[in-house]
């Protein structure tokens, strides 16, 4: 099948499937005729495991990695256990850091429900941030800070 075949049948785009295929996750033969890629039902079973390894959290990196595995023979599921133990205290610390971060929102619209708008004049650019509180936003920046 082509790719637009393997991508409708798979539910998804064909950008995907041309994705996953420069990324090396999928491994199409070439029609000798014309050049196209062609696929087979294999490709179609392991464009499926990539999309639920996605649904998952892997990255298209890890995907490779488990998928590497497999290809050679070896069980990749201890690796993909301890990659999702690993991952998931960073996933509910992230969680926590989105609900403060909507509890700050939410208190902000709240404060500015009643405020007026006002136009930057060279010592205010936007009134509604400046008269939220420097400790909150301060928490904002130092949590992006740590995450680049």
């Amino acid at each position: 099948m082509k790719v637009s075949e393997l991508a409708r049948r798979a539910e998804v785009t064909a950008e995907t499937v041309r994705h996953y295929t420069r990324e090396g996750l999928l491994h199409p033969q070439r029609d000798p005729d014309n050049g196209y890629q062609l696929f087979d039902q294999a490709d179609l079973e392991r464009l499926r495991f990539i999309q639920r390894a996605r649904t998952l959290g892997f990255s298209v990196a890890e995907i490779g990695e488990i998928l590497s595995h497999a290809d050679q023979g070896d069980s990749p599921c201890p690796m993909v256990r301890d990659l999702l133990a690993s991952r998931l205290p960073q996933i509910r610390a992230r969680i926590r850091e989105l609900e403060a971060l909507a509890s700050r929102m939410e208190q902000a619209l709240d404060a500015w429900a009643e405020m007026p708008d006002g136009t930057p004049d060279g010592h205010s650019l936007c009134r509604l941030i400046e008269s939220f509180p420097e400790a909150a936003s301060s928490h904002c920046s130092r949590a992006g800070e740590e995450r680049q």
